[in-house]
């Protein structure tokens, strides 16, 4: 049991080894969750402990492999010796261990990269060697590489859900412009339009740091919350929110709470061919609350007007959205 009754040194480094040990094992319930949530924001010194933690399970779990291939290659037992003969046993299950490992997933010991695309308004599934899972949203476009000590993704744009399979060897870590998210075992929603980033956890905790040379504090997501950040800039924010309604957009709908309307235009320039665009700064800002099915644009942008007061108008290659009874000059 974690005990958040001790403040000493060595008390504090304990408790966040039995931090990173739930954590990474993936099982963390919203009470336990919040919790951690309370002990991690307590001290500047439980902060510090924890990364110290983590960055050394990080580490070990990686080096864990390569130590049992050298302790096997270098194992010289002897025939009229007992300790040697034993000392061989305990190797050689070792060595047969990672045998067992590199057979079962060769994949994983070379670095391969991947890249994924969507075009506007199409959903795909992706199921990578590691068990992980991505769902892409329309005109997405990311790049995965898997490695032996780690696993590495950059999403350049768009929006998808991340369903990260348990490997806590291995990291897993989301790049986004000038943040990155790194996570154990998790589900959370990442979207990237418009120099704007948003990530949001359904399940499992992730990391949202700053990524190197750019400036920000790091802030540690639980299931429920959303953080929002504008790239080059140092303002973040972090909210609670619905992951069933962010994640909704698998299902073809956009559920919007409070929202800005060039969000809502950011989303569904991701799912039609006809752009769409707002002119007015101040009706680019009005907040948007309800949920849109994604079928004919047409109609989609007939369902907004019933959101806000707005009407479409055709101009050149793509449509105009103007405050309903302002002019078409």
């Amino acid at each position: 049991m974690i005990r958040s009754w001790r403040y000493d040194d060595d008390a504090r480094r304990a408790d966040a080894a039995a931090w990173v040990a739930r954590l990474e094992a993936g099982d963390l319930g919203d009470a336990e969750a919040t919790a951690f949530d309370a002990w991690l924001s307590a001290s500047p010194a439980n902060a510090s402990a924890f990364d110290t933690a983590l960055a050394v399970s990080h580490d070990y779990s990686a080096a864990a492999l390569p130590v049992a291939r050298e302790l096997a290659r270098r194992r010289a037992p002897s025939a009229s010796s007992a300790v040697g003969r034993r000392a061989f046993v305990g190797v050689g299950a070792m060595a047969a261990a990672a045998a067992l490992a590199v057979v079962i997933a060769p994949e994983l010991t070379v670095a391969r990269t991947d890249t994924y695309e969507t075009a506007k308004g199409e959903h795909r599934t992706v199921r990578l060697a590691d068990g992980s899972v991505l769902d892409l949203n329309g005109g997405a476009r990311l790049t995965v590489t898997l490695g032996r000590g780690s696993r590495e993704v950059t999403l350049d744009q768009g929006q998808a859900v991340f369903d990260v399979a348990h490997d806590a060897r291995r990291p897993f870590v989301v790049a986004a412009g000038d943040r990155t998210v790194r996570v154990v075992g998790t589900q959370f929603d990442v979207r990237r339009l418009d120099g704007k980033l948003s990530v949001t956890v359904a399940r499992g905790a992730v990391e949202v740091r700053p990524t190197d040379g750019a400036e920000g504090r790091s802030y540690r997501l639980r299931p429920g919350q959303r953080l929002e950040h504008r790239e080059g800039q140092t303002t973040t924010t972090v909210a609670a929110a619905d992951p069933a309604e962010v994640l909704a957009w698998r299902a073809g709908r956009l559920v919007y709470r409070g929202q800005p309307l060039s969000e809502v235009v950011a989303d569904l320039n991701q799912q039609f061919e006809t752009p769409i665009r707002i002119e007015d700064p101040a009706l680019a800002a009005t907040p948007i609350s309800g949920v849109l099915v994604l079928d004919d644009q047409a109609a989609v942008i007939r369902r907004l007007a019933l959101l806000v007061p707005v009407s479409a108008v055709r101009s050149g290659p793509g449509v105009v959205l103007r405050r309903d009874g302002a002019s078409d000059r």
